[in-house]
């Protein structure tokens, strides 16, 4: 089956079960669409066990899709700047230091917490990893996945501010989380004693203040072309010219393609909206088009990580090795999101909400892109122990975390006020 047809049979299953959810399921969407396709998955692992040839031949055409490649070279940009486009980047300046704090603190220290956690868990199920390895997982499992969380918590009815501190930080996480797996892949290729501190902080600062120094030249420059005209199909054209040709240029420059595509769509989205710069049908049709563009993307996304199940293979012990991890990660990430606020409190200005740690800690979900990242790994590494655990976190903090965010969220009574008193507070941070 060539590509177009394998694309072709993705679509159409991702529009099936979108459907099926939508008719009958009513989940929200990204945990529907993963459910149904680990239930299909399922399905067909059992019928290839009697040698049913359509099904082995659907097995062979997934494992052809490279979803490492398709997750980090093709979907990523689109889903960071169609994400990051509808933020609103004033509340979200206000909240800067709590959201700067949370992903360029938060992620070093849950990396390191998950890796030597991992490095003293192995063993006991007789699987003894260098640390490297478990700093390699440590640094793909600890970045809170944007595309999972605008997906999931977005819907959850949460406060505007803890929305927007998670959805913030997830997005900025992103880069430095992708950043990290980087450095750690390099140091584990070279080996420590050709790689020197000196220059794991170089690759780290061209990676993410290249990232973000390109990601607002490109955002700066097609709000001031949007201002220029008004014709909204050449506006549309506009911000998809500047994710394809911007995620290309960025891995040209070497720097972090996803930290520019959230400062793109941070800026674009900002100044779209000011008076003058796009006329009311414009902002719509750019809207619209970019919500369409997420929704899809999305549910190819979640479709593809359910039939993932077909080509992997979890051995059972991998099985019970990620029922352990899913403790250690939420623990690092309890820890992760709790030390940098105890330096924000040192802020005159700085005031905490109710149980912020709570819902942060749970609402930090894990999706595609930690997938992805595992994926990426070569052969020589311990890869498949590695997929295989991050595949049982990312299926747990999808529909465990996704499906509980909600009713946890209403049970804390952190969720938005009711129309009767819908007088929004003022932006506090955490």
């Amino acid at each position: 089956m060539d590509l177009y047809n394998a694309l072709a049979l993705l679509l159409v299953t991702a529009a099936g079960f979108a459907y099926v959810n939508h008719r009958f399921l009513r989940m929200p969407p990204a945990i529907g669409l993963m459910v149904l396709g680990l239930a299909a998955s399922l399905t067909l692992v059992l019928l290839a066990k009697f040698d049913v040839q359509p099904v082995l031949k659907l097995a062979g055409v997934v494992g052809k899709l490279d979803f490492s490649r398709i997750v980090m070279q093709v979907m990523l940009g689109f889903l960071l700047f169609a994400g990051a486009i509808h933020v609103d980047a004033g509340r979200l300046g206000k909240l800067r230091w709590p959201v700067g704090a949370l992903a360029l603190v938060g992620t070093p220290v849950s990396t390191v917490l998950v890796a030597t956690a991992m490095f003293f868990l192995l063993p006991l199920f007789d699987l003894p990893t260098p640390f490297i390895y478990c700093l390699l997982f440590g640094a793909l499992i600890s970045p809170t996945d944007p595309i999972a969380v605008l997906s999931i918590l977005t819907k959850a009815n949460i406060s505007k501010s803890l929305e927007t501190k998670i959805v913030g930080e997830s997005l900025f996480n992103d880069g430095v989380g992708v950043v990290l797996f980087v450095v750690t892949l390099e140091v584990a290729l070279l080996g420590t004693q050709d790689f020197t501190v000196g220059h794991a902080l170089a690759v780290f600062a061209r990676e993410t203040l290249g990232g973000l120094a390109l990601g607002t030249a490109l955002g700066l420059g097609t709000a001031w072309l949007l201002r220029t005209i008004d014709n909204y199909q050449v506006e549309v054209l506009l911000t998809l010219a500047v994710v394809a040709g911007g995620t290309a240029l960025a891995a040209r420059l070497h720097t972090s393609g996803p930290l520019a595509m959230v400062m793109a769509g941070l800026l674009v989205g900002h100044f779209s909206r000011k008076r003058g710069v796009m006329s009311n049908e414009s902002q719509d049709y750019v809207d619209k088009f970019w919500e369409l563009v997420d929704e899809v993307l999305n549910a190819l996304l979640f479709v593809l990580m359910g039939l993932e199940v077909l080509v992997l293979d979890i051995p059972g012990r991998t099985v019970l090795v990620g029922l352990a991890a899913i403790v250690v990660v939420l623990l690092a990430r309890w820890v992760a999101v709790s030390i940098p606020l105890v330096f924000l409190r040192l802020l005159p200005t700085f005031q905490p909400s109710d149980h912020g740690v709570a819902v942060l800690t749970w609402g930090g979900l894990r999706g595609g892109l930690s997938v992805a990242l595992a994926l990426s790994l070569p052969p020589t590494m311990p890869r498949e122990l590695i997929v295989g655990v991050t595949y049982v976190i990312v299926v747990f903090s999808i529909v465990g975390q996704g499906l509980t965010i909600g009713p946890l969220v209403r049970w804390l009574g952190v969720g938005q006020p009711t129309p009767a008193n819908s007088s929004e507070p003022a932006v506090k941070s955490h």
